[in-house]
């Protein structure tokens, strides 16, 4: 009876369709290498997002990229397709990131982009055909009570699961990531002994539509600049001007250009444009223990859970707070340590009290 399990359960992995999303990074060239060891031939694609909009904004350099996704496909027998979701990733994503930055919020394009683009165009448009999803993400996932829920990576530096806070229930369930159970540098060395030409590669750092364009640079061809003042919180002297609030955020310090600092952005008054500023390097005017959550959704079955882990921003440091429910709908996290840098639009990122199982997440409003 155990055999004849067996060669079922075989021929199941065998007849499952897994499509690998590769971008020419160490991380996800190692998911292909893993996966073939595992006896599995995936469909490698690579989705090339970004593009040059009528203001001469370039797409992120792919040559490369795409060179190094073309190589493991050869190499390990796969068929390789590029998506191109240049029109998607514009219309959501850079639209939602001009717009949140607009309103004085602190967007965050890389849930935005997981949760519409990577499991979402292109779910649509080529990843509904199969089972399974691989990813190079730092996470895993976990199956409690027949619910399969998002879950830590063992490399407490690198997880993302703050990243894919924001994903669907059915997009979780059909997502594999085969580097959540190492550190980064067993990928590195796991790149080296197979030869991966991404095996040295450098991580990649700011957000992707942008190439080599500076930021600011980017925002101010969307907003422009307006002269603002710049007031101290506690007195309400003026202490200087700003090019406008939207190249600032909470919790800011560099770009301030104030003498006698360390100075911190602690609050913006979107309507009057003007940035209040807090003086010492853990001023008490920039930190806080309470914030309301907007959109507050479960990622698996809802839980009666009070006392919480959660992240507001991408560290390895987790908080103990407490969740309470408001006849208004939102959802009221207080922490039991005060947190620097509480910003309007940021999510807050919900784990169990073991700080394992990702449950939930919300917008601080």
């Amino acid at each position: 009876m155990d055999a004849i399990i067996c060669i079922h359960v075989a021929l199941y992995i065998m007849d499952m369709k897994t499509a690998a999303l590769v971008s020419g990074g160490v991380d996800s060239s190692v998911v292909v290498h893993l996966l073939k060891e595992q006896g599995e031939t995936p469909d490698i694609f690579y989705i090339r997002i970004g593009m040059e909009d009528e203001e001469g904004y370039i797409d992120c350099p792919a040559e490369e990229d795409i060179e190094i996704t073309q190589w493991l496909a050869h190499h390990y027998g796969c068929r390789f397709e590029e998506v191109n979701l240049h029109k998607e990733y514009w219309d959501s994503v850079v639209a939602y990131t001009i717009d949140s930055v607009k309103k004085g919020l602190t967007p965050n394009p890389d849930v935005m982009c997981n949760k519409l683009i990577k499991f979402g165009a292109f779910n649509e448009r080529r990843g509904k055909e199969y089972d399974m999803i691989a990813t190079g993400h730092y996470a895993t996932t976990e199956v409690v009570d027949g619910i399969s829920y998002l879950a830590t990576a063992k490399d407490p530096v690198k997880d993302q699961t703050d990243f894919l806070s924001q994903l669907e229930y059915e997009q979780i369930r059909r997502l594999t990531f085969p580097i959540g159970n190492m550190m980064k540098d067993e990928v590195r060395a796991i790149a080296l002994a197979a030869g991966l030409p991404s095996a040295k590669r450098k991580d990649s750092q700011g957000i992707c539509f942008l190439g080599k364009i500076n930021y600011n640079d980017f925002i101010k061809r969307y907003l422009g600049e307006r002269e603002g003042k710049i007031v101290e919180w506690e007195t309400g002297k003026v202490l200087g001007t700003h090019r406008g609030y939207w190249f600032h955020t909470i919790g800011q310090r560099k770009g301030l250009y104030l003498g006698g600092g360390p100075w911190f952005v602690v609050r913006k008054n979107i309507e009057e444009n003007i940035l209040y500023v807090s003086k010492g390097y853990d001023p008490a005017a920039a930190r806080g223990k309470e914030m309301d959550l907007m959109g507050f959704r479960w990622l698996g079955s809802k839980m009666d859970l009070s006392d919480v882990k959660f992240k507001i921003r991408h560290t390895p440091e987790f908080h103990q707070g407490h969740l309470t429910w408001q006849e208004d709908g939102l959802v009221h996290l207080v922490s039991e340590d005060s947190i620097q840098g509480i910003a309007a639009g940021q999510y807050a990122t919900v784990y169990d009290n073991e700080a394992h199982l990702v449950v939930a997440s919300g917008m601080i409003v």
